[in-house]
């Protein structure tokens, strides 16, 4: 099997939508859980019961939700982000750079076509979060509810992926490529 090397721009390219992605899966988990806006209203709420104060369950959800606001502002700053690593992802093979690889391609095993198969259906997949998350915050407010549907769905693919990556990764560098990991971190050259 041909060993795969990795050009610098490939390599950052790669990582900064890692780590684009993880930073924006930390925000969906910390609304999902702790800032959930029940959770936050119950905290607030408790809190005033020991006190001369009270609100009303409508307002202490307004209450967690503008506490919770700055975090989940930078869920959409970091899909601002994504957007732009991914246009440049797609930009790049004009230039030789990331050039995709089709599944239809003669030749290719079984395992190939998986993978390219794989990796096809996540950029549609990412092609759609995009799209919603930007038609949620810029497009018709009447549009927002079955968006957002839509948008939350993307965690599923997502963490699908995450797993589905990290295990190839696994059974490659167990298997015919060993050295894919350190590859992706320096390019597939002789460290000296």
């Amino acid at each position: 099997m041909k060993t795969t090397t990795y050009s610098r721009i490939y390599r950052i390219i790669h990582w900064a939508v890692a780590i684009t992605f993880l930073l924006l899966l930390v925000t969906i988990f910390l609304r999902l859980t702790w800032m959930n806006k029940n959770n936050m209203a119950d905290i607030i709420g408790a809190y005033l019961s020991g006190t001369d104060q009270s609100l009303s369950r409508e307002q202490l959800i307004v209450l967690a939700k503008q506490i919770r606001k700055p975090m989940w502002d930078w869920h959409i700053y970091l899909g601002y982000v994504l957007t732009g690593l991914f246009s440049i992802r797609f930009i790049l093979p004009l230039f030789g750079e990331m050039n995709f690889q089709s599944p239809f391609t003669t030749g290719l095993t079984t395992k190939q076509k998986m993978q390219k198969w794989t990796y096809l259906i996540f950029y549609v997949c990412v092609i759609i979060s995009l799209i919603t998350g930007i038609l949620i915050e810029w497009g018709p407010k009447d549009w927002k509810k079955p968006l957002e549907e839509v948008h939350v769905l993307g965690i599923y693919y997502l963490v699908a992926f995450i797993v589905v990556h990290i295990s190839g990764i696994i059974i490659a560098e167990l298997t015919d490529q060993k050295g894919i990991v350190s590859r992706i971190i320096n390019g597939g050259k002789r460290m000296k």
